[in-house]
Order: structure tokens, then C-alpha cells, then sequence
């Protein structure tokens, strides 16, 4: 990126806590250099790098997918949670919590292969939009929030997703929208087993969950993935803090970062509306725990872009 870094971020302790720590963990002969093999950020995606409300897009793609099987059969328009779905009853969507949705929305596509859905993200994508905000769902991404990836990849940065998503959905748009390479997105998967027929080979999902990747299992696929400790970590939910802290635990100069949905003009204030990432313990303990807060109404001078 060339120009102004971070244009989309209002001047502010956040924007000045990001430029100073790139500064300062970037500068040859700085005490706090960090060489770039070590310059490792991790950032979560489900209201970080862009918009989970009303719901996250993840579960509008599998109310899709049910809608497809309760084509198929009927019966399925009345059993829960799949009721609930396809009703877009929130409030009981709600109640299921993450774990119970991601592996709904798993076994809705047992049996497809690695390709196969990534094809059918990628077309659900291109067409679906957010029904709150009318913008494409991969549009209902952070400006501010791509500015600083490609700021920090600038900068001799290696980015990552980890995220409570599903990987292989994230993986479907995270290199158009944020520049991160599939390899470099972390998530929520299932097991899956290699089928050959024929002379081919392919790798087809099981409905069994292999790794929810949320909380402290975020610090163990990180360890598991990546193999280094990341030296910057944002996220915006309290399924986040693991990952902060591990961040901020290391040795050297760290930084953790916590997005406070904050604009209910722009976007959503989760302090008054529902939601499904809460955040409580983050927003109490911040400064106990050493994480830097981003308020999206004071620290972004736009959230989507043109707003």
C-alpha cells in the first residue's frame, strides 16, 4: 500500500498503538526488532473482519442448504432446529450456540468433496446478500479492518484467520476479500476421508466435527498450524480472549486487539442488540489483561466503506 497507512482509521490511541508497535517491531537495530519469520498476526473473522449480525453468514449458507433437503424432505420442514432455520427464528438459532450450528452445517454437506464445496460457497457468494444491510455478504467486510492486513503484509507480516467459521467457507472468499491465502486460513472442520474411484482421488467430508475452533482450541490449532506464537492478535468476542492473552503472554513487544461493536448507526451495538459473539469478560478485563480496545464508532471513519 502506498500513501497515508490506514486511512479508514481515525487518528486515536488504537490507530497510534498499531503504527507505533509496526514501527518499532520493523526497525533494524530496534530492541524490539522481530525478524520476519517471527512477524506472525492472527486475526478472527465472525466480527472482526467482517459483519456476523443478524446472524453470521455462515448460518444464512446452511439455511440455504436446508432449504435444498427439505425439498427432498418435507418431514424436515417441522423437526428442529431445522424448523428454526428455515423460519429464521433467531431467537432460537440463538439458543443453540456456535458449536451446535457449525456442526448443523456440517453435516448438511457429509459427503461432498473439499472441491465440490468450495464451487458451491464460491456461487453462494456471488449471489447471496446480507439481509440487514442489503450489501453482498462478501461485501459486509471491515475496510479499516483490510487496510491494516495489507498494511501489516506491507510490513513483513504473515497474516492468518482463526475462526470459529468453518474453514473451507472461509476459504472460498478470504483471498478476494482480505488477501489471505486459503493455506493461511484456520477454522472449525470436520473429519473427512480420501475416496478414490477410478483414477480419482479426492478428499469428501464426514458429518463428524473434528475441531471447533473456538476459545483455547483457537491456541491449539495455532500451535498445531502454524507453529509459532503470533506477536499481534485481533478479535472482537470473549471466544477470542484465549487467543489475545497467548499473543500478549510471550516475550518481546505484543500486541492484542479487541474490536468493540460500538455503532449502532453504522453497524450493530452489541451492548443493545442480540448477538452471537457476546463480549463481557473482554470488554471488563481489557486493560487487566493488556488489550488495546477499538471502538468501531470512534475509531473507524468508515466500517464497510461509503459508511
Amino acid at each position: 500500500m502506498t500513501g497515508v497507512a490506514l486511512p479508514s482509521w481515525n487518528d486515536g490511541a488504537a490507530k497510534s498503538a498499531i503504527l507505533d508497535f509496526v514501527a518499532r517491531v520493523t526497525t533494524p537495530g530496534s530492541p524490539e526488532f522481530v525478524p520476519p519469520p517471527e512477524r506472525i498476526a492472527t486475526f478472527d473473522n465472525d466480527g472482526t473482519l467482517w459483519c456476523e449480525q443478524p446472524l453470521q453468514p455462515q448460518v444464512f449458507f446452511l439455511i440455504d442448504r436446508v432449504k435444498e433437503l427439505a425439498n427432498l424432505d418435507p418431514g424436515m420442514k417441522e423437526r428442529q432446529p431445522y424448523k428454526a432455520l428455515l423460519e429464521q427464528d433467531y431467537k432460537t438459532l440463538l439458543s443453540l450456540g456456535k458449536q451446535a450450528l457449525m456442526e448443523l452445517a456440517f453435516a448438511t454437506h457429509a459427503g461432498v468433496t473439499d472441491e465440490l464445496f468450495n464451487d458451491i460457497a464460491e456461487d453462494w457468494f456471488r449471489k447471496k446478500s446480507n439481509p440487514k444491510f442489503g450489501r453482498l455478504f462478501k461485501e459486509c467486510i471491515y475496510r479499516p479492518q483490510v487496510e491494516l492486513l495489507g498494511f501489516l503484509r506491507d510490513n513483513g507480516f504473515k497474516t492468518f484467520i482463526v475462526s470459529g467459521g468453518g474453514i473451507d467457507f472461509i476459504r472460498a472468499f478470504a483471498e478476494e476479500a482480505y488477501g489471505i491465502l486459503r493455506e493461511q486460513v484456520i477454522g472449525s472442520s470436520v473429519k473427512t476421508h480420501c475416496e478414490i474411484k477410478g483414477d480419482r482421488v479426492s478428499v469428501v467430508k464426514l458429518s463428524e466435527l473434528s475441531s471447533f475452533d473456538d476459545r483455547e482450541e483457537k491456541v491449539v490449532n495455532i500451535g498445531r498450524h502454524i507453529g509459532r506464537r503470533p506477536i499481534l492478535a485481533f478479535g472482537n468476542s470473549d471466544g477470542d480472549l484465549a487467543m489475545l492473552r497467548y499473543v500478549l503472554s510471550g516475550p518481546g513487544l505484543r500486541l492484542s486487539l479487541l474490536v468493540h461493536h460500538d455503532d449502532p448507526e453504522r453497524e450493530v451495538a452489541y451492548d443493545r442488540e442480540f448477538k452471537l459473539s457476546p463480549l463481557a469478560e473482554g470488554l471488563d478485563k481489557a486493560g487487566q489483561y493488556g488489550i488495546t480496545l477499538v471502538s468501531m464508532k470512534n475509531d473507524w471513519s468508515t466500517v464497510f466503506g461509503g459508511s
